[in-house]
């Protein structure tokens, strides 16, 4: 079929449009992994600086994770009230525990809870703005993991969203684990050695994690070694920059 002179501009303008969508759906999503990944960081850093000793570097931490939280939710195209008021609340439990006095006493009881329930509904609420179906979400399983780890070694059992267990966030290392496992199955280490890395310090981070025994209320491993919370959170910060930084759309963000 030949195409008429005028009909051949329009084809190649509606290819050139569909082409701009599919990128701007990309860096949308990016946006979205990007304040996963970050509100899940924050939560580690404050649970860091209430269980090893109330260290400023700590707080100062979780302030960098909650600026880059913020930075990524601004560069959303439209942000719903919902979203906005469930980051508000998260950012706002988060610096309630950061006020607590350094006794145990001085955190209410049920704080835990209410950290964990404003964590889960920030991440729902950024989950439902994605487009064009759910993107690969490795590396915020990754971190989400690494809360959940951090918060049986500092507070007690992390209360995931067990009304979503088709997604990460009702999910726990027993799911999460051969989830990730896949996902990284997927990069070629023979043609990026940066891969290569990533998997040597996945196989470290898996065994910690699954080591976790989640499914236990005494807040014991599995193995009766001791929790090691800060090695687990250097790792798995390591690791999804690593992965981060193999994503196009989120290397030009510095990661």
């Amino acid at each position: 079929m030949q195409l008429s002179t005028f009909t051949r501009p329009l084809l190649w303008l509606g290819i050139a449009l569909l082409g701009g969508l599919g990128q701007a759906f990309a860096s949308n999503n990016g946006t979205l992994e990007l304040m996963q990944v970050n509100a899940c960081r924050a939560t580690s850093s404050l649970l860091l600086y209430r269980g090893e000793g109330f260290q400023k570097e700590h707080a100062q931490r979780m302030e960098e994770d909650l600026n880059a939280l913020t930075r990524a939710l601004s560069a959303l195209p439209e942000q719903p009230q919902a979203l906005r008021a469930s980051h508000q609340e998260l950012v706002t439990q988060l610096r309630r525990g950061v006020s607590f006095g350094h006794s145990e006493d001085d955190m209410p009881w049920r704080y835990p809870e209410e950290l964990a329930g404003a964590l889960r509904g920030f991440l729902t609420a950024t989950r439902s703005q994605y487009v064009d179906g759910t993107p690969p979400e490795a590396a915020i399983k990754v971190e989400y993991l690494a809360v959940q780890y951090l918060s049986r070694a500092y507070l007690g059992n992390f209360e995931i969203a067990r009304e979503q267990p088709d997604n990460y966030l009702g999910q726990d290392e027993r799911v999460l684990l051969p989830a990730i496992e896949s996902e990284l199955a997927e990069l070629d280490a023979k043609s990026n050695p940066a891969v290569a890395k990533l998997k040597t310090r996945w196989h470290f981070l898996k065994n910690a994690l699954g080591d976790m025994n989640s499914q236990s209320n005494a807040l014991v491993s599995s193995s009766g070694r001791p929790f090691a919370p800060m090695v687990v959170d250097r790792h798995a910060r390591s690791l999804t920059n690593q992965w981060l930084s193999l994503q196009p759309v989120l290397a030009n963000n510095g990661y």
